[in-house]
């Protein structure tokens, strides 16, 4: 099964590509938005770039960690890897430059809603630090809310609410 995003609205739209010859045209209608358009079956020259999407919450395991955004009524389960340093969560909206987009059609996320800071102490062991960006609706942490200056050490299988999106925090697996 693949899936393509609308260019209006980004929703995605699955299809089996099975069904259909190499070089062949689709025309596909989105039905959030009622948008018609195109694409051609064929062999991607990106392919060997692009990353397969894999939903396995132990998949970056081995770097700094990730957030498994869970399922809500607005989008599918995703496994978004964290990197040293921020990384500024939010909404992905066409254009922006977020560090760690959640691709939801939900508009109580912020475009840049939350922080969470990865960061190695004195022994090598990494720590989590949550912060509110600050966004509009804010940050939930173990259904508790935090205010602009709160920071909050984040443990394995940590709650974080933000709008009406929810993710848990997995830690990298440390030798």
């Amino acid at each position: 099964m693949k899936r393509v995003r609308c260019p209006k609205c980004d929703n995605y739209i699955t299809f089996d590509e099975t069904q259909y010859a190499e070089g062949q045209a689709l025309i596909f209608e989105c039905e959030s938005c009622k948008k018609q358009f195109a694409i051609r079956i064929g062999k991607s020259k990106l392919k060997s770039t692009q990353k397969e999407e894999v939903l396995d919450e132990q998949e970056n395991q081995d770097a700094y960690g990730s957030i498994v955004v869970i399922e809500n009524v607005f989008h599918f389960k995703q496994v978004i890897p964290l990197k040293s340093g921020d990384n500024v969560i939010g909404r992905y909206v066409k254009g922006t430059s977020i560090s760690t987009p959640i691709e939801t059609v939900d508009p109580s996320v912020d475009t840049t809603h939350c922080i969470i800071n990865v960061k190695r102490n004195k022994q090598g062991k990494l720590i989590y630090t949550l912060r509110d960006a600050p966004s509009n609706t804010g940050t939930f942490y173990m259904n508790e809310i935090l205010r602009d200056c709160d920071r909050v050490r984040l443990e394995d299988g940590a709650i974080v609410t933000i709008g009406a999106t929810t993710f848990i925090l997995r830690q990298a697996i440390e030798d």
